[in-house]
C-alpha cells in the first residue's frame, strides 16, 4: 500500500519527467531552427537581414494563430480539418458585409469571426452529439464551408480597404508587425490556459484516456465541444488577418492551410493520438515551417519543389510523432 509520502514523491517525479521532456523537445526544435537558418544564411545573403525577419514575422501569424486551436483539438483527442476553409469563409463574410452590405468594419469583422465560431460549434456537435469521427466530420465541413465561400462570392473578389482593418495585418508597432504581436499575446493566454487551469488539465486527460476521464467526472463532451468552437474562432480570426494582408476576402484563400497547420503542430510535439503536446512546441513548429518556406523562396527554389518540401515535412512530422509514441509506450 502506497503512503502519502510515496504518492507525493511519485507525483513530483512525474512532473520532473514531463517537464524534462518538454524542455528536450523545445531544445530539439530550437536546434532544427538554427540549422535551417544557418543553411539559408549561406545560400542567400538576404536571409539574415532585419527586413526578412520582419517579413517572416508578418506572414507566419496566420498559421500561428490557427495552430493554437488545432493544438487544443489534437490534445483533446480530436482533429480539425476545416480550419483553412473557415479562414477563407471569415474573410469572405467580412468582405461581403463591409463592401456590399455597408456594415461598419468592426461589425463585419465580428461577423467573420462568428462564422468561424458557428462552424466550430457544428463540428463539435457532430463529434460530441452525433458521435461522428472528428476526421470525417471536419473533412465534410472542410468541403461544405469551402463551397459556401465560393457560392457567397459568386466568383467575385470582395475588397477590404478600410485603413483600420488593413492595420490588423499590415501595421506595425515600434517596428514589430501587429499580427506577430497579436499572435504572441494569444500564445501567452492559451499557454496559461493549458498549464494553469482545470480546463487545460482536463483536455490532456480527455485526449490521453477518454474512459478514465469520464470515470473521473470530467465533462468530456462539453470540453471537446468548447475546443472545437475555440478552434473555429481562432481560424476565423486568422482568416481576418490574412484578409487584411490581401486587402480582400478571397474564396481561394488558405487553400491547403489545414495541412500546414497540422504539420506545424505535430512537428512541435503534439501527438495525433491525443493527450500530449505544448503550445511552446507549436510556436517553434510554426516558425520552423515558415522559415523553411521563406528560405526556399529566397533561394529561388521552384514552387513545385516547395510543395514537395511541405509534403515531406508533414510525413516527417507524423513519422516523428509515431516514434515518440512508441518510445513513450516502451518506457
Amino acid at each position: 500500500m502506497s503512503t502519502p509520502t510515496s504518492a507525493t514523491a511519485s507525483a513530483w517525479l512525474e512532473r520532473l519527467r514531463s517537464g524534462g521532456i518538454r524542455v528536450t523537445n523545445a531544445l530539439s526544435l530550437l536546434a532544427i531552427f538554427i540549422i535551417i537558418a544557418l543553411v539559408f544564411s549561406v545560400l542567400s545573403p538576404y536571409f539574415l537581414t532585419v527586413d526578412n525577419f520582419i517579413n517572416i514575422g508578418r506572414t507566419l501569424p496566420v498559421i500561428g494563430i490557427i495552430a493554437i486551436g488545432e493544438t487544443l483539438v489534437l490534445i483533446a483527442g480530436g482533429v480539425d480539418l476545416s480550419v483553412g476553409s473557415v479562414a477563407a469563409l471569415s474573410g469572405v463574410v467580412t468582405g461581403l458585409l463591409w463592401e456590399r452590405a455597408g456594415l461598419p468594419i468592426g461589425l463585419a469583422a465580428l461577423a467573420g469571426v462568428s462564422s468561424g465560431a458557428l462552424v466550430g460549434l457544428i463540428n463539435g456537435l457532430l463529434v460530441t452529439r452525433l458521435r461522428i469521427n472528428a476526421l470525417i466530420s471536419t473533412l465534410a465541413t472542410f468541403s461544405i464551408v469551402r463551397g459556401l465561400a465560393f457560392v457567397l462570392t459568386n466568383a467575385q473578389m470582395n475588397q477590404l480597404t478600410d485603413p483600420r482593418f488593413l492595420f490588423l495585418g499590415r501595421g506595425d508597432i515600434l517596428g514589430v508587425p501587429v499580427p506577430f504581436i497579436l499572435m504572441s499575446l494569444l500564445y501567452v493566454v492559451f499557454i496559461f490556459v493549458l498549464r494553469r487551469t482545470p480546463f487545460g488539465r482536463d483536455l490532456y486527460a480527455i485526449g490521453g484516456n477518454p474512459m478514465a476521464a469520464r470515470l473521473a467526472g470530467i465533462a468530456s463532451r462539453r470540453n471537446l465541444l468548447v475546443v472545437f468552437v475555440v478552434s473555429g474562432i481562432l481560424a476565423g480570426f486568422g482568416g481576418l488577418v490574412q484578409a487584411s494582408q490581401l486587402a480582400a476576402g478571397a474564396r481561394q484563400a488558405a487553400v491547403g492551410l489545414e495541412f500546414t497547420v497540422i504539420a506545424a503542430v505535430v512537428l512541435g510535439g503534439t501527438s495525433l493520438a491525443g493527450g500530449k503536446g505544448t503550445l511552446v512546441g507549436t510556436f517553434f513548429g510554426v516558425i520552423i515551417l515558415r522559415t523553411l518556406d521563406n528560405g526556399l523562396i529566397l533561394t529561388n527554389v521552384s514552387s513545385y519543389y516547395q510543395i514537395f518540401a511541405r509534403g515531406a515535412v508533414l510525413i516527417l512530422a507524423v513519422g516523428f510523432d509515431q516514434l515518440r509514441t512508441r518510445w513513450a509506450e516502451r518506457r
